[in-house]
């Protein structure tokens, strides 16, 4: 069942994660444009920097010289184009990370389309740790070792056609031609959305997030 949430509901929610006393990992999912970066950063921004810190999984995109090696750029985004052993340890490390360290994850620069190694410290003493991204509810590979590593997770079910105009307006923002974003988005982003929306009963929440 999907409830209906204010983000402040959330930020309170990710508000008590973070004061538990001990390091949470806040997962959040959901189809391509459903608010999943939207909704980390706002509850990072409001929990502040010693509080909170993201992670996306879209650090963990195989470069863009990968997936034309093997024939996966047309489809990059997909399942399959992303090294899901890598996030997975990723936040095994981040679970069990030691008092002082500090590990760093990748970033992904929607510019470049391309992921950016160690731009994200991480520090032993920030108790919250959200990460976002498609595939976290996944049962193939490694997703399942990331998905244990989740104190919580969320899955994130905006309305569908505000869902397809949002990625459209990105898609066109990032330089795709009108006529490129639209395929693109009712085409591979569509495929995958599936994919991800058959994954939703895995979560522990189903959310539609009012005025997203």
């Amino acid at each position: 069942m999907t409830d209906a949430v204010l983000l402040d509901d959330l930020i309170s929610r990710a508000g008590a994660l973070a004061a538990a006393g001990h390091r949470a990992i806040l997962g959040i999912t959901g189809a391509p444009g459903a608010g999943k970066s939207t909704v980390g950063s706002r509850i990072v921004d409001a929990l502040g920097p010693d509080n909170a810190v993201l992670v996306p999984m879209d650090g963990f995109h195989l470069a863009n010289s990968v997936l034309l090696s093997n024939g996966l750029r047309q489809v990059k985004g997909a399942i399959q184009t992303f090294d899901d052993a890598g996030y997975a340890n990723l936040l095994l490390r981040i679970r069990d990370q030691n008092p002082g360290e500090v590990i760093y994850a990748p970033s992904f620069d929607r510019g470049l389309e391309e992921p950016i190694a160690g731009s994200i410290p991480v520090c032993a003493e920030v108790p919250l740790v959200v990460t976002e991204g498609n595939y976290l509810l996944a049962e193939a590979g490694a997703w399942p070792l990331a998905r244990g590593c989740l104190t919580e997770s969320w899955f994130l079910d905006p309305d569908r056609a505000r869902r397809h105009n949002w990625l459209i307006t990105r898609h066109m923002d990032y330089g795709k031609s009108a006529e490129d974003a639209r395929s693109w988005a009712l085409g591979s982003d569509e495929d995958n959305a599936r994919l991800i929306e058959s994954m939703a009963h895995r979560a522990d929440r189903v959310l539609r997030v009012k005025g997203l």
